[in-house]
């Protein structure tokens, strides 16, 4: 086991493997920007190790930077947490090369899942369902409108490369396609250096549903369970739960079984999420990240596992301490991410936190790096805190969920609770009958977006 593990990270994340590290007995070295100089990752560390000035390209994003640091203080390993680095192949490659242990996948299933034309090819081929569309990337406008015509509109195009929501437009019909294409070239350029798309068939009305999947590198895989993810704004979630209001035991286990086979047969290691588009009892691919979500903590709840002990057990060689048929859902979770933003456009607003109070009480956990007299710095994504719940059932965490929110005091910002307050009286948030299309379309009802 290692004696000393590097959280390349900030915020809640970064705490969140601290926590881990100390249960486990191992020492965390946290690095820090100088905009993160007084941050609670920083303070709850062994030890801090300040890698640069505030802009992320100097700081959490500078490779050498955190190598340095790794060597200064001895660190055996890196964990990523998500964001940043931790999608990073040639990240993964240097820190291989310096015989520093990351804890993730390697870098060559980084790579092939880091690219969506790639990652759909290799899971057509062990068996994963995909959605219809190219075979590949899209040369050029011509070649877009012919497989528009092939699959029918509405068509969607894609930057090969990257997330988030960038690189991404709607074609409705033959006459929207050269604009909808050229722009996703343009986004996708400006975004991640690659103006590479290719083009699948746009769903009506689907759920986001992704599979949570676990491996220990040597060809052995579970899955656990899935998670619904469909409450999104422009791309990014917003509420999780899990297990998904959509889905029974019986295709649970189905697709739970399909990705568990296709990420045993590759021998991936550690921590991964397979996403898919859901709708009329079918799954469709859209992409796998390899790595820890967000939403990790919902999956924690329902399962009474920890998903970043494992990771660091697994990436120190040891075998997954839980097998399939000791994985049992157990009750339902829901997360809500809560930003500093301004509403109803969604504004970001750093600044002093003058009063924080973090909810309690029985199946409520707060994954946050806030405390009273904290400045949120402006440079970071705008992320300062998860409220999760976990009750006997939906309606006890709803319920739950409620209770909590009214006890969460975040004074001296503005954030995204007040939403939240407005959804949990939202009909079909509390019945669960909602797609991936349903938020926004709220929002543009109440005024936000």
């Amino acid at each position: 086991m290692f004696d000393k593990i590097l959280i390349a990270n900030r915020g809640e994340i970064a705490l969140r493997v601290i926590r881990a590290c100390r249960e486990m007995g191992i020492r965390s070295v946290a690095v820090h920007s100088t905009a993160d100089a007084d941050a609670m990752h920083v303070r709850m560390a062994d030890e801090s190790v300040c890698i640069g000035p505030p802009p992320g390209p100097q700081s959490y994003l500078s490779v050498p930077a955190i190598i340095s640091a790794c060597e200064i203080t001895g660190a055996q390993a890196i964990h990523p947490g998500y964001g940043f680095l931790s999608e990073n192949a040639a990240f993964v490659q240097i820190v291989e090369d310096h015989e520093i242990t990351f804890i993730g996948p390697t870098a060559e299933h980084i790579r092939i899942m880091g690219d969506k034309i790639t990652a759909k090819e290799t899971m057509k081929k062990l068996g994963v369902p995909v959605v219809p569309g190219s075979d590949g990337g899209v040369p050029d406008v011509e070649a877009a409108r012919k497989i528009g015509e092939e699959f029918g509109y509405p068509v969607i195009v894609k930057a090969t490369a990257g997330g988030g929501g960038r690189g991404m437009k709607l074609a409705k019909s033959a006459a929207e396609m050269e604009s909808a294409f050229r722009t996703a070239r343009a986004e996708a350029k400006a975004a991640f250096g690659n103006d590479e798309v290719y083009i699948e068939k746009y769903l009506g009305k689907p759920r986001h549903i992704e599979v949570q999947v676990f491996g220990d590198g040597k060809g052995k895989a579970v899955h656990l369970g899935e998670r619904d993810c469909s409450l999104q704004r422009r791309h990014q979630k917003v509420f999780e739960e899990a297990p998904g209001p959509a889905i029974d035991a019986e295709t649970r286990a189905r697709i739970g079984k399909v990705c568990a086979d296709a990420v045993a047969a590759i021998g991936y290691s550690g921590a991964g999420t397979i996403e898919f588009l859901y709708e009329d009892g079918e799954f469709y691919f859209i992409e796998m990240n390899t790595r820890l979500q967000v939403e990790h903590p919902v999956t924690e709840a329902v399962f009474g596992v920890d998903l970043v002990r494992e990771q660091i057990r697994v990436a120190a060689g040891l075998p997954m301490s839980f097998r399939q048929e000791d994985l049992k859902v157990g009750g339902h979770a829901i997360e809500i991410r809560i930003n500093a933003e301004k509403l109803p456009k969604f504004t970001p607003s750093p600044g002093k936190v003058t009063q924080y109070h973090a909810p309690g009480g029985l199946g409520v956990r707060v994954d946050s790096a806030l405390y009273t007299g904290y400045s949120i710095p402006p440079y970071y994504d705008s992320l300062i805190g998860k409220l999760i719940v976990h009750g006997r059932d939906r309606p006890e965490a709803l319920a739950r969920l409620k209770r909590a929110l009214g006890e969460l005091i975040v004074d001296g910002i503005d954030t995204t609770v007040p939403l939240f307050h407005e959804l949990l009286d939202a009909p079909e948030i509390l019945t669960g009958d909602y797609d991936i299309h349903w938020l926004e379309t709220w929002l543009g009802a109440h005024g936000e977006g």
